[in-house]
C-alpha cells in the first residue's frame, strides 16, 4: 500500500520496529506504537511526533490479547488504521542446557499469539471498509528449524505459513498481506549472539527494504538475497545431510 496514513507497529521500543516507526513518521501520518518499554517508546514516540506524526504510543504486551483489542479499536475508530505492522517479537537459544519448556511457550505466545492480538482486533473494520494491508514479522529462520532455537524457528515458520494461508482468505476483502522474513538484523535481540552473523544488517536499511515491499504489495519480503539463498538450500536439501552440519552451528544464549 501506497501512502498508507494510520499505522500500527507492534514491538516499536526497539530493532526494526523502532526503525519502522522512524521510517513512516511524517505530517498527515498516524503511528499507533506499542511496546514493553515504556521509557524507550517514549522516545521514539517524541522523535516521530518531532517528525511531523501524530503518535498514539501504549505500552502494551503483545500476549494481552484483551488489552491489544481495546487499543487497537479504540485507535481504529478514531483514525481508520491502513497498515499493521505485527512486529513484536522475542528470541532465546538453547544455551548449554537446552531449552526449557517455560521458554519455550514463552516465545510461542510473543512470536505467534502477540501476531495474531495484533491482527485480528483490526480485520472486521479492514473488511468493512474493504481495505487495508497487514504485514507479519516472520524470520528466515522460519524456513528450516536450527538446533540452536528450536521455538523460535518454530513461531517464526508458524507466522510465515499463517500469513501465506491468511493472504488468499482476505483477498476477497481487499485487504493485502505480506510476510516480512529478514536475516540478521542488528538489534537489542541480536545484540547478545556471541557468534559472528552474515550478512548483519542495520535496522534502518531493513525498515527501508520492508518499507518498499509493502508499497509495492509485495506477499514475501525475504532479505538480504544471499541469506535467502542459503536458507532455501538448507531446506530442500535432505535432513541427513544437513542435521550433522547444522548441529556444530554455535549456541545462541
Amino acid at each position: 500500500m501506497r501512502d498508507p496514513r494510520t499505522i500500527v507497529i507492534t514491538g516499536a521500543s526497539s530493532g526494526i520496529g523502532e526503525a519502522l516507526a522512524l521510517a513512516y513518521a511524517g505530517p498527515g501520518v498516524t503511528l499507533g506504537l506499542t511496546g514493553r518499554d515504556a521509557e524507550r517508546l517514549a522516545d521514539i514516540a517524541r522523535l516521530c511526533r518531532d517528525r511531523g506524526a501524530a503518535v498514539d504510543a501504549a505500552t502494551l504486551d503483545a500476549c494481552d490479547g484483551p488489552a491489544m483489542a481495546a487499543w487497537l479499536t479504540a485507535l481504529d475508530g478514531r483514525s481508520a488504521v491502513d497498515l499493521v505492522i505485527a512486529n513484536a517479537g522475542v528470541s532465546a537459544g538453547t544455551g548449554r542446557d537446552g531449552e526449557t519448556e517455560e521458554q519455550a511457550r514463552r516465545i510461542f505466545a510473543v512470536n505467534l499469539d502477540g501476531v495474531m492480538n495484533s491482527v485480528f482486533p483490526l480485520l472486521p473494520a479492514m473488511r468493512a471498509r474493504r481495505r487495508g494491508q497487514v504485514a507479519l514479522m516472520a524470520s528466515l529462520a522460519g524456513f528450516r528449524g536450527f538446533p540452536g532455537a528450536p521455538a523460535y524457528c518454530a513461531s517464526k515458520a508458524a507466522v510465515r505459513v499463517w500469513g501465506e494461508a491468511l493472504r488468499g482468505d482476505l483477498a476477497r476483502d481487499g485487504i493485502g498481506v505480506s510476510v516480512i522474513c529478514p536475516g540478521f538484523v542488528r538489534s537489542r535481540m541480536t545484540a547478545r549472539n556471541p557468534f559472528p552473523m552474515p550478512f548483519l544488517m542495520d535496522a534502518g536499511r531493513a525498515a527501508a527494504i520492508v518499507r518498499r515491499g509493502l508499497e509495492r504489495g509485495r506477499p514475501r519480503i525475504a532479505f538480504p538475497g544471499p541469506m535467502v539463498a542459503a536458507v532455501w538450500l538448507l531446506a530442500a536439501l535432505p535432513p541427513r545431510w544437513t542435521d550433522p552440519l547444522l548441529r556444530l552451528a554455535p549456541k545462541k544464549p
